[in-house]
């Protein structure tokens, strides 16, 4: 008998469904069927309702809900309702790993959507991996990734800083002060931010980490003060960003001569600091709450219909709504008994639709996302004006920072 890729991947489904019930005289004929069972696709959203980063996951998973519930009263995929099954791992990574594996194991869902640092995206790898699922990730991070049990819809390092860094230096300075919360992502960025500073001629004159969670910033801003940077490149996160915007304002320092320029304040941060602390500022995403498009207009009057009309919509919860859509679009495309996460996975690669952003584009070899960079200035108002966007959608390069080394479909290699 021929055995086909699909046979092929429903038996090795099956196998691994048996194993991770221990039960192995329980002879599962199709495993993938429990992923469709009843009329119903389960995925689990794994977002922090509680702790220091509880302040931006919380409209992730708002946003992940609202796609999931429009997607089910239009009738759901092919007449299956999306099941949301919702866990609060409280910012802690630990707490991650272990709601992951009950998601997946127990639940058994077909796909997770979660994370925004990457110690929590890191801490659920290996669950992912091991148990071949597909963890759906819509934060913008450092790259230097090439999981295919990973859907990265966020920005990475060249998405973000190759038109952000040069404008900053030509309109600002070449004098920098890198600060940042202490993890792999801002390290990671700042690596990258000093390569693009090297062949700009520009210099750092300081690089500071301050734990998750810190509050406390006034020797930091005595540093700002005394440097006298040009500009001051910010990664950090979370309710830290609320911290350091308002005792940078306190101390009276001027974002007319002395910006911060941040990847990491949304709409969001700038909710909870105060307009006031974040006008003048700057922040580089590929998505802002005021972009003029139909798609966004809808986006954003939805999400505050559903959520409240003091909700704001950033760069990190538009991601995890467009992402759902793109599970939708390869889920559609699967009959009932072929809906499983290696199934999903080959179906959604070269997925494009038009996101409130604009067009994008799930690049099929590496998993990431073709996105439109923008830079905008934070108004008193709480929200951004855009001073310049990319001309054309940009192509995810997650190991720019690293020329010897690309993600390809078949994975990382060596050049």
């Amino acid at each position: 008998m021929k055995i086909t890729r699909r046979k092929l991947l429903k038996g090795g489904a099956a196998a691994g469904a048996v194993a991770a019930t221990g039960f192995p005289h329980i002879w599962v004929t199709d495993a993938s069927l429990a992923y469709a069972a009843g009329g119903k696709i389960k995925v689990g959203v794994l977002f922090s309702l509680t702790g220091t980063t509880g302040i931006i996951e919380e409209s992730l998973n708002k946003a992940t809900i609202m796609a999931i519930e429009e997607i089910n009263d239009q009738g759901g995929i092919n007449g299956m309702q999306i099941e949301a099954v919702v866990e609060d791992p409280a910012s802690d990574p630990a707490t991650f790993a272990q709601k992951a594996r009950k998601l997946v194991l127990s639940d058994k869902c077909v796909s997770v959507f979660g994370s925004y640092t990457s110690a929590s995206r890191k801490a659920v790898l290996p669950v992912f991996e091991k148990r071949k699922n597909l963890y759906w990730y819509p934060t913008l991070y450092e790259g230097r990734e090439c999981s295919k049990n990973v859907i990265y819809t966020g920005a990475v390092p060249n998405q973000q800083q190759d038109e952000f860094v040069p404008w900053l230096v030509k309109n600002f300075g070449k004098r920098w002060y890198l600060i940042g919360s202490n993890y792999i992502y801002p390290k990671e960025e700042n690596n990258y931010c000093k390569k693009l500073l090297k062949e700009l001629g520009a210099e750092v004159v300081n690089e500071e980490y301050v734990p998750l969670g810190h509050s406390e910033f006034s020797s930091v801003v005595n540093k700002f003060r005394s440097e006298k940077p040009d500009v001051i490149f910010s990664t950090v996160v979370g309710d830290s960003v609320v911290a350091l915007h308002r005792q940078y304002r306190a101390a009276g320092l001027d974002p007319a001569k002395m910006p911060m320029a941040s990847l990491t304040t949304s709409e969001n941060e700038v909710a909870a600091m105060g307009g006031d602390a974040a006008a003048g500022h700057f922040t580089s995403a590929p998505y802002f709450m005021v972009w003029d498009s139909p798609e966004n207009q809808k986006f954003v009057e939805s999400y505050q219909k559903r959520w409240g009309a003091d909700k704001v919509t950033h760069f990190v919860s538009e991601p995890c709504y467009f992402q759902v859509k793109m599970f939708q679009q390869a889920v559609s495309k699967l009959a009932p008994s072929d809906i499983n996460p290696a199934e999903i996975r080959e179906a959604v690669k070269g997925v494009e639709l038009t996101a409130p952003q604009g067009k994008v584009r799930l690049d099929a070899a590496t998993l990431h996302t073709y996105l439109w960079p923008k830079i905008g200035q934070c108004k008193s108002d709480g929200q951004f004006e855009i001073i310049k966007q990319s001309p054309g959608w940009l192509e995810p390069v997650p190991y720019k920072a690293y020329e010897n080394q690309v993600c390809t479909e078949q994975g990382l290699k060596e050049t």
